[in-house]
């Protein structure tokens, strides 16, 4: 793939057709490239009038919509956007705005949130967003006492996006995107996935995540197409959305693919009317039987991707037809460069496991202000101390290039010595023809250290009960990998962007 030049986001901006239309949302009137970029100009001159430059942080709490899309891409054209996922409560609000050193904090006007009070206790301005909800999606003003300024766009390398890792293990870590990064990203899923003016992009993604803002934003401005930004994922609307949009993709992590799968049954007549490109599927593993379902139930490609936040999102990705996509596997090269390194420090040859690095101009240049997440997240590999970015992913290249992800290597189950990958296990659970969805983890052991647990949502109107589920496991797998507990439960506990986390599952379900 062609390395993406460098490029700032108001020049990304510039790209689409005046007339064309840019961003859309349900039941509203479409916003064109003409009238976004417009919008765009007007809050930069709004950031300048309030003192704000290039680099400068902004805290966003912004629900899910039209107006999430349109200010992220307006705040990282001038200044450096920072969204926030509005669920959070108070205490996590206080963390997060206080470690961003946020010079403002934009809410919509009249929106209830803990960020009001603990921007005012931490000194920081608060400016409201006036959505125009009689104009096109994602119009809105930006409330201030002040005159417009005279605004500088943002460079390439001016930071455009900050945001935090989960913290799932640890403190969550800063990660500085520059505009290059950003742009770089886009442009990658762009050309993986040929995206072309004609095309239309169902946003159902989190807006204050990598996964939406890159993959479904930022890559179809992109390519000049357009991008429909509901208000957040809906298993009950989702059919009514694809009905009235029409859209040639979306993307989604695999819950929200399965809890689409479960309702297609009573939405026959809609998805014959569907002319969708490829469904796309990234953030987390893909079961080998959503994508056959997938891809039997709608009548076209799905394709698996592999992106973190430290990439700017794409990292590899699966190929559209006629080149292979394999089920179970991430794919090929989709922007970096991707290797793998071995225990020993050396990148490692085909079919060989290790940890899966990677290098290019999508790839964050640092944490900030932490030297040991940077020690050990970055490695300096051979004579020229080449520096790749460690995933913490392990994985097998095979000669073709292809990538498997055979597991998270802070998730390796370790049962007396024996080390399990959870996804192999949940691959087999999957393949039990009652299980909708499952999860494999760790639970802790006092003589082995920890066992395998597995959490399993059936599908409707089936049953199976645990020691049924273990012993089809049985057959498949050696015995220490076949889970000592199998909970069957109405719904697997997940993250703010729809992730199934592993660590610290047990926990939460109760099991230690």
């Amino acid at each position: 793939m062609a390395t993406a030049g460098k490029q700032s986001v108001a020049e990304l901006l510039s790209l689409g057709a005046e007339a064309d239309i840019a961003i859309g949302a349900p039941d509203r009137q479409r916003l064109t490239y003409g009238g976004l970029r417009g919008l765009v100009s007007s809050v930069g001159a709004d950031l300048a009038g309030l003192g704000l430059k290039a680099g400068d942080r902004v805290a966003m709490v912004i629900p899910n919509g039209p107006m999430a899309a349109t200010s992220f891409v307006a705040v990282a054209a001038y200044a450096c956007a920072a969204p926030l996922n509005p669920a959070y409560r108070e205490e996590e609000f206080e963390f997060y705005i206080n470690d961003l050193r946020a010079k403002i904090l934009l809410v919509p006007e009249g929106f209830s949130t803990p960020a009001r009070a603990v921007a005012d206790r931490l000194g920081v301005p608060i400016v409201e967003l006036l959505e125009d909800r009689d104009g096109p999606a994602g119009a809105f003003a930006i409330r201030h006492d002040g005159a417009k300024g005279k605004a500088t766009a943002a460079s390439a390398g001016d930071e455009a996006l900050v945001l935090h890792t989960s913290g799932t293990t640890s403190r969550p870590k800063i990660v500085p995107l520059t505009g290059a990064n950003l742009t770089a990203s886009a442009a990658h899923i762009a050309e993986t996935l040929t995206l072309t003016p004609a095309d239309r992009c169902l946003n159902i993604m989190p807006l204050f995540h990598i996964h939406g803002l890159i993959a479904a934003v930022l890559s179809s401005l992109r390519a000049g197409a357009s991008v429909y930004c509901t208000p957040g994922f809906d298993a009950l609307k989702i059919f009514r959305w694809f009905a009235d949009i029409e859209p040639t993709w979306y993307t989604a992590v695999p819950t929200m693919h399965q809890a689409i799968l479960s309702r297609a049954p009573r939405n026959r007549d809609v998805i014959e009317g569907l002319q969708l490109r490829f469904i796309r599927s990234s953030s987390s593993s893909l079961p080998p039987t959503v994508m056959t379902e997938l891809e039997d139930v709608f009548g076209c490609p799905v394709i698996e991707a592999y992106g973190m936040t430290e990439a700017a999102h794409q990292m590899a990705s699966n190929p559209l037809p006629p080149r292979l996509r394999h089920p179970g596997c991430v794919g090929i090269a989709a922007g970096p460069e991707l290797a793998i390194l071995g225990a020993g420090g050396a990148l490692l040859g085909a079919g060989q496991e290790g940890e899966i690095v990677i290098r290019g101009p999508n790839v964050t240049a640092g944490y900030e202000n932490n030297p040991k997440a940077n020690a050990e997240g970055f490695a300096d590999v051979g004579d020229g101390g080449d520096r790749w970015f460690r995933t913490g992913d392990q994985g097998i290249l095979d000669d073709a290039g292809y990538l498997r992800i055979t597991g998270r290597i802070k998730e390796i189950i370790n049962r007396g010595g024996e080390k399990i990958a959870p996804r192999e296990v949940d691959e087999v659970i999957m393949d039990h023809p009652a299980v909708a969805q499952a999860v494999t983890f760790a639970v802790p052991h006092a003589k082995l250290g920890e066992e395998v647990g597995a959490a399993v949502v059936l599908r409707e109107g089936l049953t199976a009960t645990p020691q049924e589920i273990r012993d089809f496991v049985s057959k498949r797998l050696a015995d220490f990998k076949v889970p000592r507990q199998v909970l069957v439960v109405p719904e697997i506990p997940k993250g703010a962007t729809g992730k199934l986390q592993r660590i610290g599952l047990a926990e939460k379900l109760g099991l230690c």
